[in-house]
């Protein structure tokens, strides 16, 4: 069975269909990258994932679990999926180490000592060892990335979810993410990508999901999507 599954899926907000029957799974292992315009429902969609937004109709299942089950314990999932968000939600007034261990001591009940010392695994893993003890505005983008997936990795999450990772970052930034991203998934961590840059897309999967207004409008591989589809705005789309 599929680590995740998605059926039938729709979400609307204030009478406005924001997704519409989408359906989808996600395997152990995979990198899943969803793309459209902005306004499509990508962010919608991630947000479903751990119940930040409930779903309309449809069903959610991570690892067996029906996320809108009531019984289904919401705080345990969320820890199990790690999400990075598009700002990377750093705590300012934390230093780097602070920001890491804070999840593993409130959440996880860790001694300081067994967060700091899981904490600086992932640091170092990440190439961010080094800067522990600096604050986010001491950071680059490309650090501040970094320091928000050690933080979700310190968790041993079983899907690291990304909402357009590249938007706050410039090119050689971005490339530096696809291959981090490309890293992790040969040491196995499963990831699911929201991301309107193509090039990002293309460096970490094969094959993409393509949102248009709230619906699944192709589940395809990039080539295809550039060269061969026959709806031009499509092809336009990913032939950038």
């Amino acid at each position: 069975m599929s680590l995740i599954q998605i059926r039938d899926l729709v979400k609307t907000f204030n009478g406005q269909t924001i997704l519409s029957g989408i359906n989808l799974e996600v395997a152990s292992g995979e990198v899943k990258v969803i793309m459209g315009a902005s306004g499509c429902g990508k962010t919608t969609l991630l947000r479903c994932l751990n119940r930040l937004v409930d779903v309309t109709s449809g069903s959610i299942h991570v690892d067996g679990v029906d996320v809108s089950d009531p019984q289904t314990d919401i705080r345990a999932l969320r820890q199990r999926i790690g999400f990075v968000f598009q700002q990377f939600a750093l705590y300012r007034h934390l230093s780097v180490m602070d920001n890491v261990t804070l999840g593993l001591i409130k959440l996880r009940g860790m001694s300081r000592a067994d967060a700091t010392s899981a904490a600086l695994k992932q640091l170092d893993r990440l190439e961010m060892g080094r800067h522990h003890d600096k604050y986010p505005s001491e950071l680059s983008g490309g650090q501040k990335q970094r320091v928000a997936l050690a933080r979700v990795l310190a968790m041993d999450p079983m899907v690291v979810v990304l909402d357009e990772p590249t938007s706050a970052l410039d090119p050689v930034m971005s490339q530096e993410v696809g291959a981090l991203i490309r890293q992790l998934n040969a040491e196995g961590v499963t990831f699911i990508c929201a991301t309107h840059d193509v090039g990002l897309g293309r460096s970490i999967a094969e094959r993409v999901v393509f949102l248009e207004n709230g619906v699944v409008k192709a589940n395809e591989r990039f080539d295809y999507l550039a060269q061969s589809c026959p709806d031009a705005e499509t092809r336009a789309f990913f032939d950038r």
